[in-house]
């Protein structure tokens, strides 16, 4: 792809993100801050593309215009889909918006079988398969290794080329919280878990953004075939950062939940990032463990990886 057809890729799901309208402001303020980080990192000239998307100053026509090949539209759409279903199902204006880029670009009928299957991801509950457990008494080695095995999971989805093996880290995140918070006699909707990851810094849609944004800029997403290979050889491409947030997640879930839920917004954000240097240190260690991971998962299965975390 042309440095042109992967900015307006990064563009429309700036688009994306802000088309239903209902971002809180953290939200807003972490998607500006993943925008400039990715220009700053990779090179991209995108110092003004945040502020010209919030102020309406570029045009949908406009951005798929840039898209010339079959591949960068493919790419563009599955981006937009699965940012719109990062933070839970699409909304009537999302579903509008993607209906409009779908039939702009040409798309067919794989196309909407696509956004159906990020629409089923997105509606797994968090409970689908919880095991139920005493109340107070968690076994903290057995949630350590689940922490440890959820993060090396997480790390080995972001080493694949699909976009919904991107989008699935999310609600994986989700589950292993809810999994923490159950193990503690505490028992969660998908609201609350929510509401934990936003406290903690972990926006739904910022997030996806970042991951998907780093492997399209290091040209690792939408390489189908050669597209494992490659990553497994350059885990420079998003820097382990799903390892790290998971282990994080995880921990400062137990954490809070461990503590009665006490702990303020401002210790959860500051726990949250001292356990993600904690968990970056620890990514190279279990590298190899990622890599073979990620040898292992069948994306053509993500859905049903989900379901049944």
């Amino acid at each position: 792809m042309t440095p042109s057809e992967t900015q307006a890729i990064v563009t429309l799901s700036l688009l994306a993100a802000f088309v239903d309208g209902e971002k809180h402001e953290r939200e807003r303020a972490e998607i500006k801050r993943i925008a400039e980080g990715l220009s700053q990192a990779d090179g991209v000239n995108l110092p003004t593309l945040y502020q010209d998307v919030l102020m309406k100053r570029v045009s949908l026509a406009s951005v798929l215009g840039k898209l010339k090949s079959t591949e960068s539209r493919q790419l563009a759409y599955e981006m937009a889909v699965c940012v719109c279903d990062a933070d839970g199902a699409q909304s009537d204006s999302e579903r509008m918006f993607l209906a409009d880029v779908r039939t702009s670009l040409g798309l067919g009928a794989s196309a909407a079988g696509f956004s159906q299957q990020a629409e089923e991801i997105a509606a797994v509950p968090v409970a689908a398969t919880a095991v139920a457990t005493a109340a107070n008494s968690p076994d903290g080695a057995e949630l350590d290794k689940t922490i440890l095995n959820a993060a090396i999971l997480n790390g080995a989805l972001e080493l694949l080329p699909e976009t919904l093996s991107t989008m699935a880290i999310i609600p994986l995140q989700m589950k292993l919280v809810y999994r923490i918070g159950q193990a503690h006699g505490y028992q969660l909707d998908s609201g609350h878990v929510k509401d934990f990851l936003a406290t903690v810094g972990v926006g739904l849609t910022s997030q996806y953004l970042e991951q998907a944004g780093r492997k399209l800029l290091g040209g690792l997403l939408g390489k189908v075939g050669g597209g494992l290979l490659r990553g497994l050889g350059n885990q420079a491409v998003s820097s382990g950062m799903s390892f790290a947030s998971t282990y994080a997640l995880g921990h400062v879930a137990k954490r809070y939940y461990a503590g009665g839920r006490t702990l303020s917004a401002q210790m959860l954000k500051d726990a949250f990032s001292g356990v993600v240097k904690e968990g970056q240190s620890l990514q190279t260690q279990y590298l190899p463990a990622i890599q073979e991971k990620a040898r292992t998962l069948d994306a053509g299965k993500v859905l049903s990886l989900v379901r049944g975390a």
